[in-house]
Protein backbone atom coordinates (compact mmCIF):
# COMPACT_ATOMS: atom_id res chain seq x y z
CA UNK A 1 0.00 0.00 0.00
CA UNK A 2 1.18 3.09 -1.05
CA UNK A 3 -0.07 5.89 1.17
CA UNK A 4 0.24 9.93 1.33
CA UNK A 5 -0.79 11.31 4.53
CA UNK A 6 -1.79 15.16 4.94
CA UNK A 7 0.97 15.95 2.00
CA UNK A 8 1.86 19.74 1.74
CA UNK A 9 4.32 20.90 -1.18
CA UNK A 10 4.42 24.49 -2.19
CA UNK A 11 6.43 26.33 -5.62
CA UNK A 12 9.16 28.75 -5.63
CA UNK A 13 10.39 30.76 -3.49
CA UNK A 14 6.89 32.53 -2.41
CA UNK A 15 6.16 29.29 -0.93
CA UNK A 16 2.85 29.30 -3.01
CA UNK A 17 1.17 26.34 -1.91
CA UNK A 18 0.65 23.54 -4.78
CA UNK A 19 -0.60 20.30 -2.79
CA UNK A 20 -2.49 20.74 0.46
CA UNK A 21 -2.92 18.52 3.14
CA UNK A 22 -3.25 15.73 0.49
CA UNK A 23 -4.43 11.99 1.50
CA UNK A 24 -4.68 9.14 -1.02
CA UNK A 25 -3.66 5.45 -0.44
CA UNK A 26 -3.64 3.74 -3.51
CA UNK A 27 -3.17 -0.14 -3.47
CA UNK A 28 -0.16 -2.07 -5.10
CA UNK A 29 -0.67 -4.04 -8.14
CA UNK A 30 -2.74 -1.71 -9.78
CA UNK A 31 -2.54 0.86 -12.70
CA UNK A 32 -3.68 4.08 -11.25
CA UNK A 33 -4.45 7.32 -13.30
CA UNK A 34 -3.55 11.04 -11.44
CA UNK A 35 -6.08 13.42 -13.58
CA UNK A 36 -6.46 17.07 -13.37
CA UNK A 37 -6.24 20.15 -15.15
CA UNK A 38 -3.24 22.62 -15.98
CA UNK A 39 -1.76 23.82 -12.77
CA UNK A 40 -3.28 21.21 -10.73
CA UNK A 41 0.13 20.33 -9.43
CA UNK A 42 -0.02 16.75 -11.34
CA UNK A 43 4.00 16.69 -12.06
CA UNK A 44 4.41 18.14 -8.48
CA UNK A 45 3.21 15.50 -6.92
CA UNK A 46 5.55 12.70 -8.68
CA UNK A 47 8.41 14.56 -8.35
CA UNK A 48 7.57 14.34 -4.65
CA UNK A 49 6.80 10.60 -4.66
CA UNK A 50 10.27 9.72 -6.43
CA UNK A 51 12.00 12.38 -3.60
CA UNK A 52 12.74 14.93 -6.28
CA UNK A 53 10.69 17.67 -4.44
CA UNK A 54 11.04 17.89 -1.05
CA UNK A 55 7.63 18.08 1.10
CA UNK A 56 6.81 20.79 3.40
CA UNK A 57 4.66 18.19 5.40
CA UNK A 58 3.19 14.98 5.69
CA UNK A 59 4.24 11.60 4.50
CA UNK A 60 4.80 9.40 2.04
CA UNK A 61 4.93 5.69 2.95
CA UNK A 62 4.92 2.29 1.12
CA UNK A 63 3.71 -0.34 3.51
CA UNK A 64 4.13 1.45 6.48
CA UNK A 65 8.02 2.59 6.13
CA UNK A 66 9.02 5.96 4.10
CA UNK A 67 9.48 5.22 -0.02
CA UNK A 68 12.62 4.81 -1.00
CA UNK A 69 13.78 6.03 -4.22
CA UNK A 70 15.86 2.95 -4.79
CA UNK A 71 11.97 1.37 -5.35
CA UNK A 72 10.55 3.83 -7.99
CA UNK A 73 11.60 4.25 -11.84
CA UNK A 74 10.04 7.95 -13.13
CA UNK A 75 9.79 8.91 -16.29
CA UNK A 76 9.61 12.54 -16.73
CA UNK A 77 7.86 14.45 -18.99
CA UNK A 78 10.51 16.23 -20.91
CA UNK A 79 13.76 13.57 -21.37
CA UNK A 80 17.06 14.27 -20.72
CA UNK A 81 19.57 12.73 -22.53
CA UNK A 82 23.50 13.30 -22.26
CA UNK A 83 24.95 14.51 -25.19
CA UNK A 84 26.80 13.17 -27.62
CA UNK A 85 25.34 9.34 -26.61
CA UNK A 86 23.74 6.42 -28.32
CA UNK A 87 20.67 4.89 -27.74
CA UNK A 88 22.85 1.72 -26.58
CA UNK A 89 25.17 3.72 -24.42
CA UNK A 90 21.94 5.44 -22.63
CA UNK A 91 19.99 2.10 -21.81
CA UNK A 92 23.64 0.62 -20.32
CA UNK A 93 23.44 3.08 -17.58
CA UNK A 94 20.75 0.97 -16.40
CA UNK A 95 21.78 -2.33 -14.40
CA UNK A 96 20.06 -5.53 -15.46
CA UNK A 97 21.39 -8.66 -16.63
CA UNK A 98 18.36 -10.26 -17.12
CA UNK A 99 17.29 -7.43 -19.81
CA UNK A 100 17.51 -8.39 -23.57
CA UNK A 101 17.92 -4.74 -25.29
CA UNK A 102 17.78 -6.07 -28.76
CA UNK A 103 14.35 -8.39 -27.96
CA UNK A 104 12.81 -5.42 -26.61
CA UNK A 105 13.74 -3.21 -29.48
CA UNK A 106 11.75 -5.16 -31.96
CA UNK A 107 9.02 -3.38 -30.37
CA UNK A 108 10.54 0.01 -30.47
CA UNK A 109 12.44 -0.33 -33.38
CA UNK A 110 15.17 2.38 -32.25
CA UNK A 111 18.75 3.07 -34.41
CA UNK A 112 20.50 1.97 -30.48
CA UNK A 113 23.80 2.62 -32.40
CA UNK A 114 22.86 5.89 -33.50
CA UNK A 115 23.60 9.23 -31.29
CA UNK A 116 20.13 10.43 -29.30
CA UNK A 117 21.11 14.28 -30.46
CA UNK A 118 19.81 12.88 -33.86
CA UNK A 119 16.39 10.86 -32.68
CA UNK A 120 12.71 12.47 -32.95
CA UNK A 121 10.81 13.58 -30.51
CA UNK A 122 8.77 9.98 -30.46
CA UNK A 123 12.28 8.17 -30.62
CA UNK A 124 13.37 9.61 -27.71
CA UNK A 125 10.33 9.11 -25.84
CA UNK A 126 10.65 5.69 -26.59
CA UNK A 127 14.05 5.12 -25.74
CA UNK A 128 13.03 6.65 -22.16
CA UNK A 129 10.29 4.20 -21.90
CA UNK A 130 12.70 1.37 -22.59
CA UNK A 131 14.72 2.62 -20.05
CA UNK A 132 12.27 2.51 -17.51
CA UNK A 133 11.17 -1.03 -18.51
CA UNK A 134 15.00 -1.98 -17.59
CA UNK A 135 15.35 -0.81 -14.43
CA UNK A 136 12.53 -3.00 -13.24
CA UNK A 137 11.49 -1.07 -10.60
CA UNK A 138 8.54 -2.44 -7.97
CA UNK A 139 6.52 1.19 -8.50
CA UNK A 140 6.79 2.69 -12.05
CA UNK A 141 5.74 6.61 -12.11
CA UNK A 142 4.91 7.54 -15.46
CA UNK A 143 4.10 11.69 -16.34
CA UNK A 144 2.44 11.87 -19.98
CA UNK A 145 3.93 8.49 -21.23
CA UNK A 146 1.62 8.51 -24.25
CA UNK A 147 3.02 11.74 -25.40
CA UNK A 148 4.98 12.31 -28.79
CA UNK A 149 3.96 8.04 -29.40
CA UNK A 150 2.59 6.93 -32.63
CA UNK A 151 -0.55 4.68 -32.19
CA UNK A 152 1.38 1.50 -32.74
CA UNK A 153 3.56 2.19 -29.99
CA UNK A 154 1.29 3.89 -27.70
CA UNK A 155 -0.95 0.24 -28.11
CA UNK A 156 2.48 -1.35 -27.25
CA UNK A 157 2.97 0.53 -24.37
CA UNK A 158 -1.01 -0.05 -22.88
CA UNK A 159 -0.16 -3.85 -23.54
CA UNK A 160 2.94 -3.78 -21.78
CA UNK A 161 1.70 -1.78 -18.77
CA UNK A 162 -1.39 -4.60 -18.53
CA UNK A 163 1.33 -7.15 -18.35
CA UNK A 164 3.29 -5.41 -15.77
CA UNK A 165 0.18 -5.56 -13.71
CA UNK A 166 0.28 -8.95 -14.16
CA UNK A 167 3.37 -9.75 -12.42
CA UNK A 168 2.03 -7.56 -9.30
CA UNK A 169 4.01 -3.95 -10.39
CA UNK A 170 2.35 -0.80 -9.42
CA UNK A 171 2.33 1.78 -11.78
CA UNK A 172 0.81 5.55 -11.44
CA UNK A 173 0.25 7.61 -14.77
CA UNK A 174 -0.90 10.73 -15.64
CA UNK A 175 -2.05 11.75 -19.12
CA UNK A 176 -4.23 15.26 -20.48
CA UNK A 177 -6.33 12.99 -21.80
CA UNK A 178 -9.44 11.26 -20.06
CA UNK A 179 -9.58 8.42 -22.69
CA UNK A 180 -5.86 7.37 -22.24
CA UNK A 181 -6.57 7.23 -18.55
CA UNK A 182 -10.26 5.03 -18.64
CA UNK A 183 -8.91 2.66 -21.10
CA UNK A 184 -5.41 1.51 -18.95
CA UNK A 185 -6.25 2.35 -15.32
CA UNK A 186 -8.09 0.20 -12.17
CA UNK A 187 -8.37 3.54 -10.83
CA UNK A 188 -8.61 7.13 -11.35
CA UNK A 189 -7.77 10.12 -8.80
CA UNK A 190 -8.81 13.82 -9.43
CA UNK A 191 -6.47 16.39 -8.22
CA UNK A 192 -7.97 19.59 -8.32
CA UNK A 193 -7.20 22.96 -5.90
CA UNK A 194 -3.96 20.80 -3.91
CA UNK A 195 -5.98 17.79 -2.73
CA UNK A 196 -7.58 14.60 -4.48
CA UNK A 197 -11.01 15.25 -4.81
CA UNK A 198 -12.13 11.76 -4.91
CA UNK A 199 -11.40 8.12 -6.00
CA UNK A 200 -13.19 6.06 -9.05
CA UNK A 201 -12.64 2.64 -10.03
CA UNK A 202 -13.29 1.26 -13.42
CA UNK A 203 -17.11 0.89 -12.65
CA UNK A 204 -17.27 4.79 -12.01
CA UNK A 205 -15.31 6.03 -14.81
CA UNK A 206 -18.29 7.05 -17.32
CA UNK A 207 -19.47 9.40 -14.46
CA UNK A 208 -16.13 10.46 -13.37
CA UNK A 209 -15.70 11.45 -17.17
CA UNK A 210 -19.41 13.39 -17.19
CA UNK A 211 -19.01 14.75 -14.11
CA UNK A 212 -15.27 16.48 -15.39
CA UNK A 213 -16.35 17.36 -18.71
CA UNK A 214 -19.87 19.59 -17.20
CA UNK A 215 -17.71 21.33 -15.05
CA UNK A 216 -15.56 22.51 -17.57
CA UNK A 217 -18.05 23.20 -19.98
CA UNK A 218 -20.17 24.89 -17.32
CA UNK A 219 -16.84 26.96 -16.61
CA UNK A 220 -16.42 28.06 -19.94
CA UNK A 221 -19.73 27.67 -22.68
CA UNK A 222 -20.96 31.21 -21.52
CA UNK A 223 -17.92 32.76 -23.32
CA UNK A 224 -17.59 29.98 -26.01
CA UNK A 225 -21.28 31.18 -26.73
CA UNK A 226 -20.31 35.10 -26.89
CA UNK A 227 -17.32 34.51 -28.97
CA UNK A 228 -18.79 32.09 -31.48
CA UNK A 229 -21.99 34.36 -32.13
Amino acid sequence: MITLNNLTLSYNKQKRKVIHELDLTMKEGLIHGIVGLNGAGKTTLLNALFGLKKVDGGTIQRNKRALNKSEVAYLVTENYFYANITGREYLGLFKNPDFDTDAWNRLFLLPLDEVVDNYSTGMKKKLALMGILKQDKPLMILDEPFNGLDMETCRIMRMILLRLREKQKTIVVTSHIMETLTNLCDCIHYLEDGKIQYSKEKAAFADMERTVFASIEARHGELIDKLTQ
